[in-house]
């Protein structure tokens, strides 16, 4: 076994990862702390990944390549706070190999450190017990493995097995889980990763590399084939008929099989009383020839060269891949200069926003762009990029309205270069509603942010749903179906009723300086049900303005605000 790392072999083992997190996304999924239905660090991290291994496929195959695409793929196509950590932690890793011809156990253990200092410093306030603190735990043992000079194998196996102890600490170091009975969800994504990765680099996996299949949503068409010419092993595609004068049985037929099958292979073989019907590959087409006319004359002979049929393919996959850049291209220049004939407007809106009701607040509001998707569905990286080309606009707000999709936000704040983009931190779509009701068009930037985040400040929120399993939280037991009112510091309040638990909610959040109450009620949840819960409000809360809206948002029966 070799010592160190190819372009293949980094190819194969980041395909390898993703395919393990991808067998086990459901199961990730399921180890979030709060029972929700909307658990999704295993499939944020999953289409995360999945977008690096696309931009990996289509890339050349050497590691500085490798390396870029791996970055470019992962950093686009991050989606929620555990898929844009995992996308940064590819990041820092792809920098540190991205000028190899080959990564030795040295440049790993650089690698991962450097992966783990880009992680940490894309996160405000990182948080100990996570995934960031597994990758510090894998990335400390690299470098202590690599500077006692390991070979590869037994680098491996260290660093992962010393990743697993860190996972299975990560309780000990954030209560929350340890009372949830759960191990980091992030965490263990990324273990899922790590082991897929070196299950391909020691051969205990064999990856077929998923460009043989469509990518999921790619928007890009699949090659006819990447293999090279020097991958087929037998050259002549060779066909003909024996039309019998010798006596045709069993034993001839086996030994006719067994010659074809000692020159070639793909061998057919098939008789009537008259003929025998070949098709084998072969280097020596002359030889299979020569076998059948010890049986008969031969008729409907047939050769190809495959290994020009698959270059000519190749040639024109390339041409058609050529014609269709330049095509692209050619939209590009057009959007650029209809860009500079459109006079961009001083501020645009962009919001997350799921639910028809709630779409349409934002969009009534002033919202450019609306984004679909939230708690059931995180949007990418790339989706806000989409999003902010869309909008021509000198200044661009973002409200992600989700706690979890701030970072992706940022992210994308971070990649775009000739817009001004200002990323409001709302956890939820009441505070994105009340930070686009408290801008001005009359004031100056700085005082309209200022003023929106003083609206965002004085929102408390609320959502409720249902419990998917058993657990603990907060010192609350908590039964699988069991309704469960969230607010912005965590469990409120758990039981079977929707609308007490609601009311639960709403009481905890109001006080003696409250004014406004606004309920806004989820596709489930009828308008009667909804009116009823308001007028219990406004009997409990007769000082408060208590207003009802449908949302239309799913999972969550009612989103609930206190201002």
């Amino acid at each position: 076994m070799k010592d160190t790392i190819d372009a293949l072999a980094l190819k194969q083992a980041l395909i390898a990862g993703a395919k393990n997190l991808e067998d086990k996304k459901d199961y990730i999924n399921e180890l979030n702390v709060f029972p929700v239905p909307d658990g999704d660090t295993g499939t944020n991290m999953t289409l995360t990944i999945l977008s690096a291994v696309r931009e990996v496929e289509a890339a050349d195959e050497n590691i500085p390549a490798i390396s870029k695409a791996m970055s470019t793929g992962s950093l686009r196509g991050a989606r929620g706070n555990s898929g844009v950590i995992l996308s940064q932690l590819i990041r820092g890793f792809s920098k540190k190999i991205g000028d190899k011809k080959e990564i030795s156990v040295r440049d790993l253990g650089g690698a991962f450190q450097k992966a783990v200092e880009t992680a940490y410093k894309a996160v405000m306030k990182p948080k100990e017990g996570t995934i960031l603190t597994v990758a510090k735990g894998i990335a400390t043992k690299a470098r202590e493995c690599a500077d006692a000079g390991m070979e590869l194998e037994p680098f491996c196996d260290a660093v992962l097995a010393y990743g697993y102890t860190v996972l299975e600490s990560t309780p000990e170091l954030l209560p929350v889980l340890k009372e949830a009975g759960v191990v980091d969800s992030g965490g263990q994504g990324l273990m899922e990763v790590l082991q897929g990765a070196v299950d391909c680099l020691l051969g205990r996996v064999v990856i077929e590399e998923s460009r043989k299949r469509p990518a999921p949503d790619s928007g890009r068409p699949v090659a006819v084939s990447e293999t090279s010419t020097a991958d087929i092993k037998f050259g002549y595609c060779t066909e003909f008929i024996i039309n019998l004068e010798k006596p045709y049985g069993e034993s001839e037929e086996e030994d006719l099989k067994s010659f074809l099958e000692s020159i070639g292979d793909s061998i057919v073989c098939v008789s009537d009383d008259e003929i025998v019907k070949i098709h084998v590959h072969t280097n020596h087409p002359g030889q299979a020839f020569e076998k059948g006319l010890t049986l008969g004359y031969l008729s409907n002979m047939k050769v190809d060269n495959m290994r020009l049929e698959h270059t000519e393919k190749v040639i024109k996959a390339a041409e058609r891949e050529e014609a269709a850049r330049k095509e692209r291209e050619k939209e590009k220049e057009k959007e650029k200069e209809k860009e500079k004939k459109t006079v961009k407007k001083q501020y645009g809106f962009i919001a997350v926003s799921m639910g028809e009701g709630l779409k349409n607040f934002f969009t009534e509001l002033g919202a450019d762009c609306i984004i679909e998707g939230g708690q059931t569905m995180n949007p990418s990286t790339e989706d806000m990029l989409n999003a902010i080309e869309q909008v021509q606009a000198e200044n661009i707000f973002i409200f992600p309205n989700n706690k979890n999709i701030v970072l992706a936000a940022n992210q994308a704040a971070g990649l775009c270069e000739d817009k001004n983009i200002i990323v409001m931190p709302t956890a939820n779509a009441p505070q994105g509603i009340s930070a686009m009701i408290a801008f001005d068009s009359t004031m100056g930037l700085e005082e309209n942010q200022s003023n929106m985040e003083d609206a965002v400040a004085n929102v408390k929120s609320g959502q409720v749903t249902y419990a998917v399993r058993d657990t603990s939280i907060d010192g609350k037991t908590i039964k699988e179906g069991d309704i469960m009112g969230i607010g912005d510091r965590g469990l409120v309040s758990v039981g079977i009723d929707i609308e007490d638990v609601t009311f639960d909610l709403i009481a905890d959040g109001a006080d003696e300086d409250s004014e406004i109450i606004s309920i806004y009620y989820g596709e489930d949840i009828s308008e009667e049900a909804a009116k009823k819960l308001a007028e219990r409000t406004e009997d409990a809360f007769p000082d408060c303005d208590v207003q009802i809206y449908y949302g239309g948002q799913p999972i969550y029966y009612y989103i609930v605000s206190v201002e």
